[in-house]
């Protein structure tokens, strides 16, 4: 690469998340100018379908012109203001009124971040501080599953049940428990239905829960989906089980719909498409389609007059970002839910869910697959060396590797989690553009099929 292009400075200066920073001054990055619709172009003019709408993010598609005039109006009108001391202004409160509105009955009261990984932090303090103000201060520990990804700062990437973001960094800390993750195709045993299956995991969290002590154990989080685990579909019952034994143990239930939310599952949330009625519901990603940086957590009214109480005791709720509701990113969240309802791309993406699940599972018989999932617009190739007996690679992750480069070369983004392809489009997409997307990703792997073979 020229000693002065944006990939050389960028491998200069830049400390990349989620990256292999050694391979990265080998290789270098993928360098993404612009975007419109479906697809993005890099600098060298190279255009891809983002398959996974950037990082299972950008709802209404990129160069969406109606959130740019909204941001650039904000920013004149009000660029910056806060929410501390009984601070407040107008879009903060729209929205909040909004997620109330549109979310499951029981929450009432929104808290904003800037990140899901902040979400997903204050989440925790406000059990904690819930607890503490009902006078139950044992009760602190948070329940989430191996797999699972709830984020990356300490508190969240303790929640989060992968090992990458554990290893060298002395995580999880104490007080953070996981259980098994849901994964039929993995984790049944031989002849095991789905509904056995759930039993089973349901049976696994109450033991945990009593061997733990219910008076110490707070709180379960959970995807409803998963998603950067490797985009897990729970298995039928599973969550009407998990719900009964949180509900005998007096634990409550944090939803992770950082992924899921706003439309990705055919529903507004999936918390609906799984019948889950949560105590806590985080929110990010769809919320602006990426555009700027925000995340919600949405409470119920038994923890918020906790914490209102505590805060009453104390003098203050001691806990907030300076971009909490920030005026930008709550504006661009409130016009980005306005097109997604007005243009129905919640129903647009039930709609195109069959020829999306269609495709995806047409993979089902191809040489490397062991499994194809999916729901509404999100799915996964997963692919093994052995299909009789799901055996995975000598090398963990280099096939998976393989497949992604080989379809950056066919013009399409898509995520390799070690050997799982992961697929998780803008709703906007269309049945011909769902088509043209599987038809890369076929070229893709048909290139990885023949060199394998050929080795």
């Amino acid at each position: 690469m020229k000693p002065n292009s944006a990939a050389a400075r960028d491998i200069a200066y830049h400390l990349h998340p989620a990256t292999n920073a050694r391979r990265h001054e080998q290789i270098g990055p993928m360098v993404i100018e612009r975007g419109h619709g479906i697809y993005v172009v890099d600098d060298q003019g190279q255009e891809y379908i983002e398959g996974l709408a950037g990082l299972w993010s950008v709802a209404v598609g990129f160069g969406e012109e109606r959130l740019a005039r909204v941001a650039d109006a904000q920013l004149r009108k009000l660029p910056y203001y806060h929410s501390f001391a009984h601070k407040s202004h107008p879009a903060v409160i729209d929205l909040s009124e909004r997620l109330v509105g549109i979310s499951p009955e029981r929450l009432t009261k929104v808290f904003f971040t800037n990140s899901g990984s902040e979400a997903n932090d204050t989440a925790i303090k406000l059990i904690w501080y819930a607890n503490n103000a009902r006078g139950r201060p044992e009760k602190k520990k948070i329940i989430s599953r191996h797999r699972a990804y709830h984020g990356i700062t300490i508190a969240a990437a303790s929640l989060t049940g992968l090992p990458p973001n554990h290893r060298l960094f002395d995580l999880p800390l104490p007080g953070f428990l996981h259980v098994s993750c849901p994964h039929h195709y993995r984790g049944a045993e031989p002849g095991e239905s789905q509904e056995d299956f759930a039993t089973r995991l349901a049976e696994e969290l109450d033991e945990t829960i009593v061997r733990e002590g219910p008076d110490t154990v707070a709180a379960f989080i959970g995807e409803p989906l998963m998603g950067a685990g490797g985009v897990i579909v729970p298995p039928r019952t599973y969550w009407e089980k998990i719900q009964a034994v949180l509900r005998k143990h007096d634990v409550w239930l944090i939803a992770d719909e950082v992924i899921n939310g706003f439309g990705r599952t055919g529903r507004m949330f999936a918390c609906e498409t799984y019948g889950i009625d949560p105590d806590v519901m985080v929110l990010s990603k769809q919320i602006t389609s990426s555009y700027a940086p925000l995340a919600a957590v949405l409470i119920s009214d038994e923890i918020y007059e906790a914490v209102a109480d505590g805060s009453a005791e104390v003098g203050t709720f001691g806990h907030g970002f300076t971009g909490s509701g920030h005026p930008v990113a709550t504006a661009v969240g409130l016009e980005n839910l306005n097109i997604i309802e007005e243009r129905d791309l919640v129903g647009h993406a039930a709609a195109m869910s069959a020829p999306f699940l269609d495709a995806l599972h047409g993979f089902a018989d191809r040489p490397l697959v062991g499994e194809t999932r999916g729901a509404g617009l999100i799915g996964a190739v997963e692919l093994v060396a052995d299909k009789a007996t799901k055996a995975a690679f000598a090398q963990p992750g280099a096939t998976g590797q393989a497949v992604a480069e080989a379809c950056h070369r066919e013009g399409l983004i898509i995520r390799a989690i070690g050997d799982v392809i992961a697929f998780c489009p803008p709703l906007i997409i269309e049945a011909g553009e769902i088509a043209d997307m599987f038809a890369r990703f076929d070229r893709a792997l048909s290139q990885v099929e023949a060199t394998q073979a050929a080795a």
